[in-house]
């Protein structure tokens, strides 16, 4: 039996691993210097910031691992259409962490407001600089793999309008959760920033809970995206509609044949697979007049 590869991972897979295990590093450094330096300065807000770092450094760590086990087991035929999913999953786990991080921001804010502790304002804002400057070197590092994967798919020539349109189908899931949680740490820093800096010059206590809880539903806002997201691709629900419109009509022609089953779904960033069963033409005619379209990595035709 002839076989062939199932190699689904998407063009930056190699380039955007190495990407998180820098961020994993800095993270967890930035991590235990906040616990430490909280915990010196008597700062629960400190404390707190290391421990919400802890959870994203967690998280990195599975997205960072999941880019491995992707590579390593690519080859492994157990895994029926590739490992090009493995980097949703992995974005689906992060996404619910992250959704029970900001839950646990409101929970605790809300409870500042009836129990406001001290906090040793100038310490614990020079700490919370330093993590914003953390965070946006990783949010760099993590945002060039984003440009990288946008410059990929324009150099497929595929048309402009239609790949803006869906351009959330072609992205790892993987390295954007892993975006998403360095950019809710870069706002969660920010938003410290300022109500540290309210308590020290205006003494507005009330802003340091305030804040926390906008910054809060902003992380779940971007964590419900990212759910609806990577579900579909788990549950294999149709990627592209247009696309699969598109493909329809090609195969169909002028008529003279007819598809009675069509299935389109994603097998990796950017990569999809396709059954069709159609009546009018062979197996060849129909892969011709599908051409040389690189998203479909996987086509089956079935002809009666």
């Amino acid at each position: 039996m002839a076989t062939h590869a199932h190699d689904f991972l998407g063009d930056a897979h190699d380039s955007n691993a190495r990407r998180t295990r820098w961020v994993v590093a800095l993270s967890a450094i930035m991590m235990v210097a906040e616990i430490v330096a909280g915990t010196i300065t008597g700062s629960m807000a400190l404390v707190a910031d290391g421990w919400h770092m802890a959870t994203h450094t967690l998280a990195l760590g599975v997205s960072a691992i999941a880019y491995s086990f992707a590579r390593a087991r690519n080859a492994d035929r157990r895994y029926s259409w590739g490992t090009g999913k493995v980097g949703s999953l992995a974005g689906f786990a992060s996404a619910l962490g992250l959704a029970a991080v900001a839950i646990g921001i409101v929970i605790e804010s809300g409870s500042r407001f009836f129990e406001p502790r001290a906090v040793d304002y100038r310490e614990a804002m020079a700490v919370a600089v330093l993590g914003l400057l953390v965070n946006l070197a990783s949010a760099a590092l993590l945002g060039h793999g984003h440009d990288h994967g946008k410059h990929d798919h324009a150099a497929h020539g595929h048309d402009h309008d239609h790949d803006h349109h869906h351009h959330h189908h072609h992205q790892d899931h993987n390295l954007r959760s892993a975006y998403l949680h360095v950019l809710a740490d870069a706002l969660t820093s920010v938003l410290a920033i300022a109500a540290l800096g309210a308590g020290l010059w205006l003494g507005w206590r009330w802003l340091d809970p305030t804040v926390a809880i906008v910054g809060a539903l902003v992380i779940l806002h971007w964590s419900r995206g990212l759910i609806a997201e990577t579900a579909a691709v788990l549950l294999d629900r149709v990627p592209d509609e247009t696309l699969c419109d598109e493909l329809k009509r090609r195969i169909e022609g002028d008529g003279d044949v007819t598809v009675h089953d069509w299935h389109l779904w994603a097998v990796g960033p950017g990569r999809y697979a396709a059954i069709v069963s159609a009546t009018g033409a062979p197996a060849s005619e129909i892969r011709r007049r599908l051409g040389d379209d690189k998203r479909i990595a996987h086509l089956t035709v079935e002809c009666a």
